[in-house]
């Protein structure tokens, strides 16, 4: 998801941050999807499923762009990539 598109209904331009309190408690609440499946499920999925909960339609949610897929890893890395990051550059070797 992009910034301009970081919820599932965002406006054009609008930043706003994934509704991850919302997802967990429909899905491992409402649906009773245990907690592997729910972080298992793509942001993608969690956002259809939101929509669908909402009555709305999965087809308006735009596709994450390469773009904005670089900029959520750049923001979020993975535990592993950041140490492998801090080892290349001489980072603390714990």
């Amino acid at each position: 998801m992009s910034a301009a598109s970081a919820g599932p209904q965002a406006g054009a331009g609008e930043r706003r941050p994934f509704p991850w309190n919302e997802a967990m408690g429909l899905c491992m609440g409402r649906l009773g999807w245990s907690p592997d499946s729910f972080w298992r499920a793509t942001p993608r999925e969690l956002a259809a499923v939101l929509a669908g909960l909402k009555g709305g339609r999965t087809r308006d949610l735009r596709p994450l762009a390469r773009a904005g897929l670089e900029a959520l890893m750049q923001r979020f890395p993975d535990a592993a990539a950041a140490r492998d990051t801090e080892r290349q550059e001489g980072g603390d070797e714990r």
